[in-house]
Parts: C-alpha cells; sequence; structure tokens
C-alpha cells in the first residue's frame, strides 16, 4: 500500500509530466494554444487525462522503492510488472506517455529509496535500478528497442543505464536561463531544447530516418545559438521550428518525456514531502 509520501511523489511527476504538456510552442509537439484545431484540442486534453492516469503507478513504483530499500534486481523486476499495467491503464485512458511513464518510473522509484538525496544522486540511483534485467518483460522487442538496434542508438534504456544524462543536462539548462533572467516558460523551452539538440530520439529515428533526426538537431541547436527563447532571436528560430516539424509531421515525443523527468527532479527539493510525518 502506498503511503502518503508515495502519493506526494505520484502527484510531483504528473505535475511535471502536466508542466511539460502546457508548455508552447514545443516544436512538433502537442500545442495547448491551437483552439482552432478541434483534434489539436482534442488531443491536448486526452494527453493530460492519460497523464493523471499515470498517478496510481508512480506511488505503486514509489512504495515498491521504499519497501525494497535497494536498487536490486527484484526491484526492477516488480517495477516492470507496475510499469506493464500502468501502460494498460494509460492506454484505457487515451494511450501516450510510454516514454515519460519509463523515465518517471525510475527516477520516483529512485528518490522513494533516499528521501534525502539531490536531483543528481537520484539519476544515479535510477541508473542501479536500471542496470538490472526485467527478467519478466516480454520478449518481444518495441518499436523503441528495434530502432535503437536498427540505428544503435542509445534509446531510453540507454538514457537510463548511463544516469539520464539529458535530464541532468535539462536540470543545467534550467539553472543558467533562470539565472540570467528568463521567464519559467522560456527556461523550460530551453531546456526542452538542450535535450533535443543532442539526444538520439528512436521516435523521430523512427519517422524521420538520421537525417531528419539531424534535421531536428541542428534546429534545437539554432535556436539555443541564436540566444535562446528568451530573445527575440531565439523565439523566431523557435517559432520557424515549430512550424517545419508539424509540417513535416516530426514530433520530437522522447525529448518531452525527459523533459518532464528533469522538471520532476528539479521539484525535489521544494517539494517539503521528505520532511512530512
Amino acid at each position: 500500500m502506498s503511503s502518503r509520501e508515495d502519493e506526494a511523489l505520484a502527484h510531483a511527476a504528473v505535475t511535471a509530466l502536466t508542466g511539460q504538456l502546457a508548455l508552447a510552442p514545443k516544436p512538433g509537439l502537442p500545442d495547448p494554444r491551437d483552439l482552432g484545431a478541434r483534434v489539436t484540442r482534442r488531443d491536448h486534453r486526452m494527453l493530460r487525462w492519460s497523464a493523471k492516469s499515470l498517478a496510481p503507478g508512480l506511488a505503486a513504483m514509489a512504495a515498491a522503492a521504499r519497501r525494497t530499500g535497494e536498487p536490486t534486481p527484484v526491484l526492477r523486476t516488480e517495477l516492470g510488472a507496475i510499469g506493464r499495467c500502468t501502460e494498460h491503464s494509460v492506454h484505457l485512458a487515451g494511450g501516450g506517455h510510454r516514454g515519460a511513464l519509463w523515465a518517471l518510473g525510475l527516477l520516483v522509484a529512485a528518490a522513494a529509496l533516499d528521501p534525502r538525496a539531490g536531483a543528481r544522486d537520484v539519476a544515479g540511483t535510477a541508473k542501479r535500478i536500471a542496470a538490472h534485467t526485467d527478467k519478466r518483460a516480454p520478449r518481444r522487442p518495441s518499436r523503441g528497442s528495434s530502432v535503437s538496434a536498427k540505428y544503435g542508438a542509445a534509446g531510453a534504456r540507454g538514457e537510463a543505464r548511463a544516469g539520464f544524462p539529458h535530464v541532468r543536462r535539462a536540470l543545467d539548462t534550467l539553472t543558467r536561463a533562470r539565472a540570467s533572467g528568463a521567464a519559467e516558460e522560456q527556461a523550460r523551452l530551453d531546456a526542452l531544447l538542450t535535450v533535443m539538440s543532442t539526444l538520439q530520439d528512436t521516435e523521430l529515428l523512427y519517422t524521420a530516418g538520421p537525417i531528419g533526426l539531424r534535421h531536428v538537431q541542428a534546429g534545437a541547436r539554432g535556436v539555443m545559438e541564436a540566444g535562446g527563447t528568451a530573445t527575440d532571436a531565439g523565439a523566431e528560430a523557435l517559432t520557424a521550428l515549430d512550424a517545419d516539424l508539424h509540417a513535416r509531421g516530426w514530433s520530437p515525443r522522447g525529448s518531452a518525456g525527459l523533459l518532464a523527468g528533469a522538471l520532476f527532479l528539479d521539484a525535489l527539493p521544494v517539494m517539503g514531502w521528505a520532511t512530512t510525518a
């Protein structure tokens, strides 16, 4: 059974995910401002609803970690089982968020193992969990794993086993952007673009191939090299990149999921959940 602390972690993770969904413009990703498009409005509402359906599963993952007490193979297997059940619930609620569930689930479990750990220590603990093999995982390859094998990309599993380097880079960008005076939304968009600029996003590799992936990475770097989204030049470059990716139908969903992971870790120091009785 989950505790208040487990539920607080799950709530923080869902808040991070819905906070990512609310950002605009996110290049190639659903835009909540586009009220003129019925399909976009419906899809965005469905994504928010399905994001909230992650909460029970994430709380169960936190409870499993707290009960286990160590990043063991047993914990990894239990997290996998909970994750698959949660994916089914999310599918019934409208689908989406599979990559975000993988990242957030590991990070939530890692945070539950050590309530006093800082963001980077939590990422390190998640790395230790991900290093183990889920022996009960289905043997059939997923689309992400197939794309990773085809192109030699790290994929979601490789990102976790490396200690979420793109999540840590996003955290660094958040800190720098805020210190430079950027608004919170601009800081978060800069963090997203930082991830997009180097991530081997398997969703993009599947839909656009290596050339398309490099095109997206170059576009994201262009926004940051123009000064980031807080500058006029950077905002103009962002608008152009967003229009370009939507026209091509290319969506960097992997980057969006990792931004949610960064926003979750960013929230840990101010949650206050670790000191609740």
